[in-house]
């Protein structure tokens, strides 16, 4: 349903206080216009640049319609008509903390109901005080449709001659999804001044803006894909055919993500940057630390302005990197920062589990203790994946790969790799290059994390069992601890011992 058709419904019904969200104010502006029209209303719009005019009128009013006081009183002064009478206030989320303004709301608010004048706010962002929570509906502006991001591609591309049509038209329109209509023109024209043509690449440069100015995600910009990431065969292959099959008509088949679960170093992270390269989906790295605000109510809101985010930039893919650590506070939330990390959580997890948009979300963790039951349970994810030491085989793949990014001797002996993961193949190997030594050697210098932390290491291990599904063999995860030795006997007096 469209804007125009929504807000004729509150109208005739009476609402007399409508608060519309758009990032495009210029053709909301336009479609109630033409709903006016059509309907026979009268309208009226406000703006602190040209004050109170009429559509079609060119010149500014006096110097005191600028006033936004008298603006919304100016309202209730107007002759009395038959049909209804709109009056868009534009940004007027600018003005609402002064009380003055917001009593005059109140009070012509009431009055609509009577005389069928009604207040139209315009504005890019809900910013409603207590007083006027009960007294106003709020509708969104939506961004261009699909059919309507290809109006505009044929009427840029005229000057190229033809649209790319299949699987390249549908990667044109994958990339402007979530650009308002002004950015998609300026990302079409910009397309055709670089190569003539409409392609996905120059789209995107114009929508990564939109995450520069938001400072809450990060695009990853790599040309890795599975072919320099050694082993992780079985969750290579679930991840890259759920994504390959997409089912735009019904986003209840979209594939939905993965939990990944490992040690340190064994490629969780990595993962994640090459499937997006695989899939021809853009990777976009999701910092939890990055959405808390220093003030009130601020990091709920950039919550859900990265998700509004994620949304627009969807098909993609979402990397939420060490998430036990993102949200180690949840438990003592209440005492230490007034439940600000509790209520974050619980839109994110809303999120995974009610998001429609096509977004591929692949969180990792090193700690599953330290997770609350309710984050992997089956609907927020596809999987979740155990990614355990690579085995032999993995080994020597990801041996072959790194001697060859780092042009070493593929010929010389490896040292004894029993514990290392894929991080510490890579070291060793960056090692050897950069101290000019061999692997033997090298591998002197690197202490596997394994080794390190092997109680947090096994305790991963045996939760795993039996509860996620191995990212090297298809199949759930089993787990054989090593054979212990005898235990010593140990005296019970302190003094033999």
């Amino acid at each position: 349903m469209s804007l125009a058709e929504r807000l004729s419904e509150y109208v005739r019904a009476c609402f007399p206080g409508i608060w519309i969200e758009s990032q495009e104010q210029s053709e909301a502006l336009t479609e109630i216009a033409q709903l006016c029209r059509a309907e026979n209303w009268r309208l009226l719009t406000w703006n602190i640049d040209r004050g109170l005019q009429q559509p079609g009128q060119s010149e500014p009013g006096d110097a005191s319609s600028t006033d936004p006081l008298a603006a919304v009183r100016a309202l209730s002064a107007l002759p009395a008509s038959d049909g209804a009478v709109l009056l868009v206030l534009e940004n007027f989320h600018r003005f609402l903390q002064s009380a003055e303004i917001v009593q005059a709301l109140i009070r012509q608010v009431l009055l609509g109901k009577v005389n069928r004048t009604f207040i139209v706010i315009l504005s890019p962002i809900i910013n409603l005080p207590t007083e006027l929570e009960k007294l106003f509906v709020c509708l969104d502006h939506e961004l261009p449709s699909r059919e309507q991001l290809l109006e505009i591609a044929q009427g840029i591309a005229v000057e190229a001659g033809e649209l790319p049509e299949g699987s390249e038209l549908d990667r044109v329109l994958d990339a402007a999804a979530g650009l308002t209509r002004y950015e998609a023109e300026n990302a079409f024209s910009l397309s055709l001044v670089r190569s003539a043509r409409l392609c996905p690449g120059a789209i995107w440069d114009v929508k990564t803006q939109t995450l520069k100015k938001t400072g809450l995600l990060e695009l990853y910009q790599g040309g890795e894909d599975f072919s320099s990431l050694g082993g992780l065969a079985a969750l290579k292959a679930f991840c890259k055919r759920s994504l390959l099959h997409p089912c735009r008509d019904n986003p209840r088949k979209q594939a939905r993500g993965v939990l990944l679960l490992s040690p340190p170093g064994c490629g969780k992270s990595q993962f994640c940057k090459c499937l997006g390269r695989e899939t021809g989906r853009p990777v976009l790295m999701l910092d939890v630390g990055s959405l808390l605000g220093s003030l009130v109510g601020q990091t709920e809101e950039r919550t859900r302005q990265a998700i509004r985010t994620i949304e627009a930039m969807a098909p993609c893919v979402v990397m939420v990197d060490e998430v036990e650590k993102a949200f180690a506070g949840l438990a003592s939330s209440g005492q230490t920062d007034s439940g600000v990390s509790a209520r974050m959580f619980g839109s994110f997890l809303s999120w995974l589990n009610d998001r429609t948009a096509d977004v591929y979300v692949v969180v990792t963790a090193n700690d599953v203790s330290r997770l609350p039951p309710e984050f992997s349970r089956a609907g927020r994810f596809d999987a979740v994946f155990f990614l355990d030491l690579p085995s032999r085989a993995e080994k020597d793949a990801i041996w072959r790969l790194y001697l060859d990014d780092y042009q070493l001797e593929r010929e010389q002996p490896l040292p004894d790799d029993a514990q290392f993961t894929g991080a510490e193949i890579k070291s060793c190997c960056r090692l050897a290059a950069l101290l000019d030594l061999p692997l033997v050697q090298a591998a002197q210098n690197v202490v596997p994390v394994a080794v390190t932390a092997a109680e947090a290491v096994e305790r991963l291990r045996v939760w795993a069992g039996g509860r996620c599904l191995a990212a090297n063999q298809p199949g759930l995860y089993q787990h054989h601890p090593p054979k212990s030795s005898a235990r010593r006997r140990v005296n019970r007096n302190p003094s033999q011992n």
